[in-house]
Order: C-alpha cells, then sequence, then structure tokens
C-alpha cells in the first residue's frame, strides 16, 4: 500500500501546480483546448506519461474538455507523490493555461 501525502505536502504540491486543486481526497484540474482533436491529442500525450509510471488517471473528456483526477487507489483513494508526479507531467505536456 502507498502512503498518502500529509495536508501539507500537498499544499506544497499544489503552489507548482496552477489551476489544480484538491477535491474529495484527489488532485483535479479542467483542460479546456479549442477542439476535440486538440483534447484528444492530449489525452494520448498523457497516457504515455501515464504509463511510464504505472500511474493512470481518472479523467473524463467532452468535446474540447478533458477533467483529470488524481488519486491512488492502493493507499485509500488519496493522494500520494505518483499523483503529485503524474500531475507536474500533465502540467509540463499542457499547452493550455
Amino acid at each position: 500500500m502507498r502512503t498518502p501525502l500529509t495536508p501539507a505536502e500537498i499544499e506544497t504540491a499544489l503552489k507548482d501546480l496552477p489551476e489544480w486543486r484538491l477535491e474529495n481526497d484527489a488532485l483535479v484540474r479542467e483542460f479546456k483546448f479549442t477542439s476535440f482533436r486538440e483534447a484528444f491529442s492530449f489525452m494520448v500525450r498523457v497516457a504515455f506519461e501515464a504509463e511510464s509510471l504505472d500511474h493512470h488517471p481518472e479523467w473524463t473528456n467532452v468535446y474540447n474538455r478533458v477533467l483529470v483526477r488524481l488519486q491512488t487507489h492502493d493507499a485509500g483513494s488519496r493522494v500520494t507523490g505518483k499523483d503529485a508526479e503524474l500531475a507536474r507531467r500533465i502540467q509540463h505536456i499542457s499547452w493550455v493555461g
């Protein structure tokens, strides 16, 4: 079982993750693109990062919007270092705000 981050650790991680927030024990962010094609290409790129970490997001896509939720199920569905790392990687590859 993975160890959840403390509230202070989550707060520190969020300082480097613009527009991400803590919501119901998950790191959450919505990305808005100019088209479905852009949103889907973003999801493909994120999929490669997620697979390299063996850590996969919960996400939804409706047209040009992608909602990402990150939490670790084997840590009691709480936020761990893996979630923060994947959020950083997602933030790095995102070309929208």
